[in-house]
């Protein structure tokens, strides 16, 4: 089974630190809607398998889009695939969108997960980070979703962004617990190129992020949770057992999935990647002419390796070596062995059960220790 995800490239206003593909300006809606159309139409079914089993509306700002424009797209779906009756179909929105009236209608369009972009319940954080929603907003976006019957909620957090203290840090996550949020995805404050905040780091027009902070805050995060009952499935992502994000956890597990819409990505199961053009315009004009602007490549089986010891070791299952030994080849299980030694002697990773495991000390690590098992032989 597949699942799609839809690329909705507009935003109320740019987040400081934000470095996904947007526009502030919502002149191209209705092109972009209708080229988005034209793409469900257009795509080729992975192996005649047209089974889908999540929906996830990403971007952007989701929730900037009419009622109207995401239940013509949700139809669009259902004519091109089989939407199988559970499917899980989630809707990115920020609190400054959520009204009753709208959450009244994505329920009836079939949209049964929110994932609301809180990021802070704190008024300071908020605009330092340039956010479009007020910390009463943050509140009353939970309240309305939790009355219209959306009991599958999930929000964003970030740590470590400066001035945000390890009380604070303390308060936000406990708000998300006394509300009873099934699940939480939580992100440190990452400097990224091109952004406004890279901007003004290197001018020195504001302060940089200290590690120390986010690995603390990181540390705390994680303990806070585990004593709520929550499971670390994921490196930035923890949920009430069962509430796991079934959509990203098909990233995780390999399956295929379709993205549709600019800077899209998309994955055949097997060893294909595609990818779409991140530009607006370009895209519109492109699906104009019927024809889909996107590029791909064939992986590599060492690609396919790496990308799996990447992935999976990010999750509580960790790495499997038996699935190593069986798609690979018993030669590269011994050799992850190998390159897992220091690791596991510093007490890192973890390995027993044939399963190779982060520990909590290596979740602070955990790009760095995937980077050393990566495998480098042809």
């Amino acid at each position: 089974m597949a699942g799609i995800y839809i690329h909705i490239p507009f935003c109320r206003q740019a987040c400081l630190y934000c470095n996904f593909h947007f526009s502030t300006s919502l002149r191209l809606k209705n092109d972009l809607i209708n080229a988005l159309l034209k793409e469900i139409a257009l795509r080729t079914v992975y192996n005649n398998d047209k089974t889908v089993e999540t929906i996830y509306f990403g971007g952007g700002t989701p929730s900037l889009l009419p009622a109207e424009a995401l239940n013509m797209i949700l139809d669009a779906l259902r004519r091109k695939f089989h939407i199988v009756p559970d499917a899980e179909i989630t809707l990115e929105a920020n609190p400054d969108d959520i009204s009753g009236e709208l959450l009244t209608s994505w329920k009836s369009m079939g949209i049964n997960r929110l994932s609301i972009g809180i990021q802070s319940f704190f008024e300071e954080d908020l605009k330092w980070m340039n956010r479009a929603h007020t910390a009463e907003q943050s509140v009353n976006s939970i309240v309305l979703a939790q009355d219209a019957g959306f009991d599958n909620l999930t929000i964003d957090l970030i740590y470590g962004s400066p001035g945000l203290s390890d009380e604070k840090w303390r308060q936000n996550v406990k708000k998300a617990i006394d509300f009873n949020i099934l699940h939480l995805s939580c992100y440190a404050l990452t400097v990224e190129p091109k952004t406004a905040l890279h901007s003004l780091i290197a001018k020195n027009k504001m302060q940089d992020t200290d590690p120390e902070q986010q690995a603390r805050q990181f540390t705390k995060l994680a303990e806070w949770l585990e004593e709520a009952g929550y499971e670390h499935y994921e490196i930035s992502n923890f949920s009430i057992p069962g509430k796991r994000s079934r959509h990203n956890t098909s990233y995780w597990q390999g399956k295929p999935y379709y993205g549709i819409g600019p800077s899209a990505h998309s994955f055949n199961g097997t060893d294909t990647r595609s990818w779409n053009i991140a530009n607006n315009s370009l895209y519109i004009r492109s699906l104009l002419q019927n024809i889909i602007p996107s590029e791909k490549e064939r992986l590599t089986t060492v690609q396919k390796l790496n990308e799996y010891i990447m992935t999976s070791l990010r999750t509580m299952e960790g790495i499997d070596l038996n699935h190593i030994q069986k798609q690979f080849g018993a030669a590269f299980r011994e050799r992850l062995l190998v390159a897992a030694k220091p690791y596991s002697d510093s007490e890192k990773l973890i390995i027993q059960n044939n399963c190779v495991k982060l520990t909590n000390a290596g979740k602070l690590f955990a790009d760095g220790i995937a980077a050393g098992l990566f495998e480098d032989k042809l």
